[in-house]
């Protein structure tokens, strides 16, 4: 797979067919994300590249496992579905482990 389009880039486009297909959830964390990134590159006053951005997923895609734990201990099988739907989406932008 060829690297032409910057992960920024990829996400904002991906916002935008999200929006025309009505597709609320995947919307929703894609919003997430772009936020984590501008706050990112507001609290760093830098601009971030693919790598960057690959930590800024990764830290979130942590987050996620960690909240599905804590919610299978507590029995929220709810709340533990709409974290790992949103970890789905985020691991779509990582590149694929070895």
């Amino acid at each position: 797979m060829e690297q032409a389009m910057s992960l920024k880039t990829q996400l904002t486009d991906d916002m935008k067919t999200a929006m025309k297909a009505g597709d609320k959830e995947r919307l929703g964390v894609i919003r997430l994300i772009n936020a984590a990134i501008k706050q990112k590159e507001v609290d760093e006053r830098i601009e971030l590249d693919d790598a960057q951005v690959i930590a800024v997923l990764e830290k979130m895609v942590k987050q996620r496992r960690d909240s599905i734990s804590q919610y299978d201990a507590a029995g929220r099988d709810d709340l533990s579905r709409i974290e790992r739907d949103e970890m789905a989406v985020i691991e779509h932008y990582l590149p694929a482990k070895l």
